[in-house]
């Protein structure tokens, strides 16, 4: 087994505990941000006013959405709870992302900006961010996995984790690190080959909600509806659109390399 024994808090600053995960959430933002610029400096099609203006929609609205669905999710406890929804304790990736893309998507509708063409040019930032984000998930020891005996199963140890003391997980963290990063590379391969502007951001969600839909079975939580975590009815729900636009309306697009 894998003993982690760090402390989920990395500083203090009064009794402000900063833990690792919002080190790791808010370099994840960071990642997206300057995958974009970089993205831009490479000469992508997308000024830097028009970015400005993206972050400053979507990094509110991705926050918002990813808190609301916590908060939805746990709502047996914030019912009891009321003072504790207003926070940033508890978020969520999907929330982030789609809220991110909703609130980016509601901007491109009063100007001139192109959703599809933006959200291609960033899918790739966004993919490797999360992987980011959930180091911070294994440090935090929250969003553990269920029980298991496997030799690389994860116990954790220190009293400041979320994760159940001594008590060897699945390191469902672990395994969504890896299979980010082999989705980081599938988008950075199939860029420039999909047409209409947009498929690729629909094959990066695509691969992230099939991923969830599986996995979270490993995943230790309370059902939120027909015996599925929340993820996963995020997952049917995003399945259920994203693979029908893919399939009536993506074209391979030949590149000369």
């Amino acid at each position: 087994m894998i003993t982690i024994d760090i402390n989920p808090i990395a500083f203090t600053i009064g009794s402000v505990e900063v833990r690792w995960y919002g080190i790791m959430v808010a370099l994840a933002v960071m990642t997206v941000l300057l995958w974009t610029v970089r993205e831009v400096r490479k000469g992508a099609n997308i000024s830097y006013d028009t970015l400005f203006t993206a972050a400053l929609v979507g990094i509110p609205s991705g926050i918002i959405l990813s808190r609301l669905l916590h908060v939805i999710d746990g709502w047996d406890y914030y019912s009891q709870n009321l003072g504790q929804i207003i926070g940033g304790g508890g978020l969520t990736a999907y929330g982030a992302v789609l809220g991110t893309a909703l609130g980016i998507w509601i901007y491109s509708r009063f100007s001139k900006f192109q959703f599809g063409y933006f959200a291609d040019v960033v899918a790739p930032g966004i993919i490797l961010a999360q992987a980011i984000g959930r180091v911070g998930c294994t440090l935090n020891g929250c969003c553990y996995g269920v029980e298991t005996s496997l030799p690389w199963g994860i116990v954790y140890t220190h009293p400041n984790s979320f994760c159940p003391l001594g008590v060897a997980v699945h390191p469902v963290t672990v395994y969504e690190i890896i299979w980010n990063l082999l989705v980081f590379g599938v988008l950075l391969k199939l860029r420039g080959r999909l047409k209409p502007e947009g498929s690729l951001f629909l094959v990066y969600l695509s691969l992230y909600s099939l991923w969830r839909l599986a996995t979270d079975f490993l995943r230790d939580g309370t059902p939120f509806l027909f015996g599925l975590h929340q993820a996963q009815v995020i997952a049917i729900i995003v399945l259920a659109i994203a693979i029908p636009l893919l399939a009536l309306r993506t074209r391979w697009v030949r590149v000369e390399e």
